[in-house]
């Protein structure tokens, strides 16, 4: 056990919905929590040596990154390749000059190979080619899983990695030029709805399979094995259950109460046929998911209501 009791616990990327709920989380912990402004460009070398020299945290939880669906991958593929090297290269090693003596790197299960079997292993890396949609980020995310390895053996550093399914929940980006599929579907069914629109529709046929976690059940893992594991393999996080976008979408409509058709849009992309992760290595170590899909959509239907009659969320 890693006892995170008066720690300083430095979570890189704090504004972002998977930063914000592990500072939430952390919270419990009587710790204290470290996070940098936007003035530190994690992008910069020197920006983030200073931040580390200054602040000098025990625990760095890196969970900075640039992120967005298939839309954002395909039109910006050199910002999301470069920038996520950059972020986790430069947080990092600055860790390791700082002496920081525990590290948590979040990745993504794109990481893995388009046709991998399925549910996914740990040990499914790296062993057929990428989902071409996402590649750039994918290959960000593995080059930061080898950066934890590496520096786990020529350092000998408790540095570690975990890669999350799907996430979703408060904080989530809800610009369709941007946002994933889930809070994509959240608001087309809920402006649908406003505009007595008579369908709202979704890319590719609705067939593929995709799991998905609540943002807050992630942090609670990451928390977990802050505390509990220590080891070169990267650890998946899942919620252990699949669904197909189209159910998905219908599932979406009636948490937000739109009554009108979902259509299909089959000239786009599908992306992978099916990414469910085996969480099998988790769940020995004694940690499961404990919020149910539907659960977790209404209440991150709720939050984005509450964004948009506050202004945070533009309408």
């Amino acid at each position: 056990m890693h006892s995170l009791e008066n720690r300083r616990i430095y979570v890189a990327g704090h504004r972002g919905m998977v930063g914000s709920a592990i500072v939430r989380r952390l919270a419990d912990e009587n710790c204290e929590v470290l996070t940098s402004e936007r003035s530190t460009d994690l992008r910069e070398q020197r920006a983030v040596g200073d931040w580390f020299a200054q602040n000098r945290p025990d625990v760095v939880v890196l969970a900075a990154a640039k992120v967005g669906g298939i839309l954002a991958n395909d039109t910006y593929p050199a910002e999301f390749l470069y920038d996520n090297l950059m972020i986790e290269a430069n947080v990092i090693e600055a860790a390791r000059q700082a002496g920081v003596e525990r590290l948590l790197f979040l990745g993504s299960s794109c990481i893995y190979p388009k046709f991998a079997t399925q549910p996914i292993v740990e040990d499914s890396l790296l062993t057929g080619p990428l989902e071409p949609t996402n590649e750039w980020y994918a290959i960000a995310k593995i080059a930061g899983i080898k950066l934890c390895q590496a520096y786990r053996r020529q350092y000998g550093l408790d540095y570690i990695s975990a890669m999350p399914t799907n996430l979703y929940g408060p904080g989530d980006n809800f610009d369709l030029s941007g946002s994933h599929v889930l809070p994509a579907l959240i608001r087309k069914a809920h402006e649908a709805k406003l505009a007595g629109r008579p369908s709202v529709e979704i890319w590719g046929t609705g067939t593929p399979r995709r799991e998905f976690l609540h943002v807050d059940d992630l942090a609670d893992a990451c928390v977990f094995l802050l505390k509990t594991y220590s080891g070169e393999s990267h650890v998946n996080v899942g919620s252990g259950t699949d669904i197909a976008i189209a159910d998905l979408a219908e599932l979406v409509c009636r948490v937000v109460g739109f009554e009108g058709e979902v259509t299909k849009d089959t000239s786009k992309p599908d992306g992978t046929p099916r990414k469910l992760m085996d969480g099998g290595m988790l769940a020995r170590m004694g940690w499961t998911a404990s919020i149910s899909l539907e659960d977790g959509v209404e209440g991150a239907y709720r939050w984005f209501l509450e964004g948009l009659e506050s202004g945070a969320i533009r309408a």
